[in-house]
């Protein structure tokens, strides 16, 4: 065998052994976080598609950065989301903030701490998204504009009843 067939042989092995390295092993660092959990919306025009690349149709349009939405699951540089109200689709990863946030979704008291007696600072308003701080069994610290306080987890959308987190 000649010289420079021998290295083109050799070549082609070592590209057929680094294309047959499972991904998994070769990129362990890279890997996103599991699914589901929450996060956010990363920007003010967020484009959710019926499937996992840009030629699928544009279901909506979001204009609300921060607006929680539950990573349901994940597809190469896509993840397919849910937002408070059951829409589902997928949006792509560079438009989505692994930052948590809340949206309130009843009128609510935002308290001093998380005693349901506690002080209470503000009223937040159905809509309101907030950034979500630590959450204990029934309630969660939260901040949004000049308040920062507690609120009833009842009255959130955005972390699981039984979720618990500082």
């Amino acid at each position: 065998m000649s010289r420079s067939v021998f290295v083109r042989f050799i070549a082609m092995l070592v590209a057929l052994l680094a294309l047959s390295t499972p991904p998994a092993l070769a990129m362990a660092d890279d890997r996103p976080p599991a699914v589901p959990r929450f996060a956010s919306l990363g920007s003010d025009k967020v484009y959710m598609r019926a499937g996992p690349t840009y030629r699928h149709r544009i279901l909506w349009v979001y204009h609300r950065k921060g607006l929680p939405v539950e990573i349901v699951a994940q597809y190469d540089v896509w993840r397919r989301v849910h937002d408070s109200e059951g829409t589902t689709g997928w949006v792509h990863a560079s438009m989505i903030s692994e930052t948590r946030t809340v949206l309130v979704t009843a009128h609510a008291a935002i308290r001093r701490d998380s005693d349901p007696h506690a002080k209470i600072l503000a009223l937040a308003q159905p809509g309101v998204v907030a950034k979500l701080e630590s959450c204990e069994a029934s309630a969660c610290e939260i901040a949004t504009g000049r308040t920062d306080g507690w609120i009833d987890k009842k009255n959130i959308w955005g972390v699981k009843p039984g979720e618990v987190f500082r």
